[in-house]
């Protein structure tokens, strides 16, 4: 292994993680040169076990024989830049709380039939911007039943740094795309692919999410609005059926990380 030990911070290698932006990182010229970022030993073992490249690694110096000593032998012969925390942080401009970054190859997306061939349970996610958000709701699908996760074009990108980390790299083991057309034509073309779509929302005729009608049917799609907001109003009339989960104590609403939580495990394939 090529170990660098950082002393020129403006070394052009480390553009990835301190120059380049989400969105600079995502929208290369050449679409096989795109990268992105997962941050943490297990996230990035996660990465690779799901046969993602990395492209270098940076970490505290001390990590070096220490916990990341496997991941850096797993790695091969990448280059792995080190130096003191302080130092690296003053280039990522943010700690590294978990010590080890990597640069990886951004995967191929598999297309919205590859998600949905052999699905009965799927998330979709419309306009959700908060990367938190879209990370927790990514560990819950992968943890409580979801099949897939399928995500309006203006949904954050699941493959953001801070997405991947809260989503303990879970991104990396349930299959999620873009549908392009949103709320139409992606809304029907789930329903021919055999889906009944389910609004999450607060409407007057909206069924409570225990409801046996939900539960039995043969597969679902589960619609998620955005913070604050919630679904568009086109999403919902597009539905087939609005569900809502019964609150107590006058809330009439859950984030939207925790309203999926219960709703995937509630309406998960029995």
């Amino acid at each position: 292994m090529p170990v660098i030990e950082l002393t020129d911070l403006s070394r052009p290698e480390l553009d990835v993680y301190a120059r380049l932006t989400e969105n600079q990182l995502k929208s290369r010229r050449r679409p096989e040169n795109a990268l992105f970022l997962a941050e943490g030993v297990k996230v990035i073992e996660h990465a690779l076990d799901a046969g993602l490249a990395p492209v270098s690694l940076l970490m505290e110096r001390r990590h070096l024989n220490g916990k990341a000593a496997a991941l850096v032998a797993r790695c091969g012969d990448v280059p792995v830049y080190t130096g003191e925390d302080g130092l690296l942080s003053s280039l990522t401009g943010y700690t590294l709380s978990r010590g080890v970054l990597c640069a990886m190859k951004r995967p191929p997306l598999p297309s919205v039939e590859e998600v949905c061939r052999d699905a009965r349970r799927l998330a979709v996610l419309e306009g959700i911007s908060d990367a938190a958000n879209v990370g927790a709701v990514m560990r819950s699908a992968a943890a409580l039943g979801m099949d897939g996760v399928l995500l309006s074009p203006t949904c954050c990108d699941p493959l953001n740094r801070r997405a991947v980390r809260v989503s303990m790299g879970t991104v990396f083991q349930v299959p999620w795309t873009y549908l392009e057309g949103w709320p139409e034509p992606g809304l029907s073309r789930l329903k021919s692919l055999g889906f009944t779509t389910v609004a999450l929302a607060l409407t007057d005729d909206s069924l409570p999410i225990d409801d046996p009608r939900l539960a039995g049917a043969e597969k679902l799609a589960l619609l998620l609005g955005a913070e604050g907001d919630g679904l568009s109003p086109a999403a919902v009339a597009g539905c087939d059926c609005t569900a809502r989960i019964p609150m107590g104590h006058g809330v009439d609403s859950l984030n939207v990380a925790a309203a999926g939580a219960v709703a995937f495990w509630e309406l998960r394939a029995k």
